[in-house]
């Protein structure tokens, strides 16, 4: 009988897609997390904390695959390699992790940090997995949301994004997670490119409002690195199916 799949960030919006495809498979699922819960369809759920080092060692024993999902706006290397550490000497058979495409090449702390947390993970002497996934269209709705509550929306010039949605990664990490160590796997991004302004109309027509876009330019390093394509994959890449429009209808409009 395979054995239990611990996933960390269980329950953000990637885990709680994740998880309940990891029992249809039929595996025991254990979930860490800061907050204690009792156990509840079939998962149980241990408490802990990944950037503090807390607890980590009682969620990996007996788990044979490790799933990191967990991530934040601070902490992510700290995580990861607190993570690492732990199921080194635990016999996990497989480490798998969900990044971000352009980790390796954006200018930017937050994407350094992503690259800090594969590298940990790659170091951790168990073989593992990594996927490299563009941003949910969830995240680009939170930002475009907050954006149109502006009397006057900035578009930063050659700010673009492949926005995908977060069944389909889960549905690729779930497969990645119940199959053998591969290294870094192909990135999964969107089926479209989309520049800021066409993602802000798109909601704002989704919405029925009206607001003016105002053209901006992004100075130094961070903007050249996304004038030029850093954080997309535009060759090599899987590619959804769901666009952002097939979103805005299911997630807006309804």
């Amino acid at each position: 009988m395979a054995g239990t799949i611990l996933v960390t960030g269980g329950t953000g919006t990637l885990g709680k897609l994740v998880v309940p495809l990891l029992r249809e498979a039929g595996r025991d699922v254990r979930v860490l997390t800061r907050n204690a819960r009792p156990a509840r369809d079939g998962v149980e759920y241990v408490t802990g904390d990944l950037v503090k080092g807390e607890g980590i060692e009682k969620a990996v024993a007996g788990a044979e695959v490790v799933l990191h999902l967990a991530g934040g706006p601070k902490g992510d290397e700290e995580a990861a390699r607190n993570l690492a550490r732990a199921v080194g000497g635990a016999g996990v058979r497989h480490l798998v992790h969900i990044s971000v495409i352009g980790a390796d090449h954006m200018p930017i702390g937050w994407f350094r940090a992503k690259l800090g947390a594969e590298r940990a993970v790659a170091e951790s002497g168990v073989p593992w997995t990594t996927l490299r996934a563009a941003q949910f269209h969830d995240l680009v709705l939170t930002m475009v949301s907050k954006m149109a509550k502006l009397p006057v929306i900035p578009v930063p010039g050659g700010l673009r994004f492949q926005p995908v949605d977060a069944r389909e990664v889960a549905a690729r990490i779930a497969e990645l997670a119940l199959g053998e160590p591969a290294g870094l796997v192909p990135d999964l991004a969107g089926p479209k490119v989309y520049g800021m302004g066409e993602l802000s109309r798109g909601y704002l027509e989704a919405r029925g409002k009206h607001r003016l876009l105002l053209p901006v330019r992004m100075p130094g390093k961070v903007g050249r690195a996304y004038r030029a394509g850093e954080n997309l994959t535009l060759d090599g890449a899987a590619v959804g199916r769901r666009t952002w429009e097939d979103f805005l209808v299911e997630r807006v409009e309804a």
